[in-house]
């Protein structure tokens, strides 16, 4: 028997249970990533600026916001930011209001590639996540991941 905290939950059984969201988490991470697209190799950072751009409207954010959301630091996401312009996904554009802001912004080819991958993701989706759990866990499911980011998520 493993010990119990404050809360009654037994320590082993909390491990068991912490380890099956990150089982679970990765087997299906691998399932639902998307490969390339038309020669063009979209990392998970990659796609989920595709993805972010392609849900934001005018389809472009700051730069400092788009760090942000995908949980990089401001020079890990300039260097992204930096290929994703190379080959053509993304263009820098200057703020006319604060030359002090950048935006990202999808191209034409950007925005095809993405919603291709998206085509994609969402096929994956519903079958390695909604088809094994139905509408009703999966939103459930949800549900409970977004009370623990929010929990979690430092203050800024």
């Amino acid at each position: 028997m493993g010990s119990q905290g404050s809360t009654g939950v037994d320590d082993r059984e909390l491990v068991t249970w912490w380890g099956l969201v990150v089982e679970a988490y990765a087997r299906t991470g691998e399932l639902v990533r998307v490969g390339p697209v038309e020669g063009v190799d979209l990392p998970g950072p990659w796609f989920e600026v595709l993805l972010r751009l392609l849900r934001t409207p005018g389809q472009r954010l700051t730069m400092t916001q788009l760090a942000r959301e995908v949980t990089l630091t401001s020079g890990g996401f300039s260097k992204l930011a930096d290929r994703m312009v190379q080959i053509g996904l993304i263009e820098r554009q200057p703020s006319p209001e604060d030359r002090r802001v950048t935006y990202a912004a999808l191209t034409a080819e950007g925005l095809r590639i993405g919603e291709e991958a998206q085509r994609r993701h969402v096929a994956s989706l519903r079958e390695h996540f909604l088809a094994p759990l139905g509408e009703q866990r999966a939103e459930r499911l949800a549900e409970l991941m977004r009370a623990l980011r929010d929990a979690n998520t430092p203050p800024e």
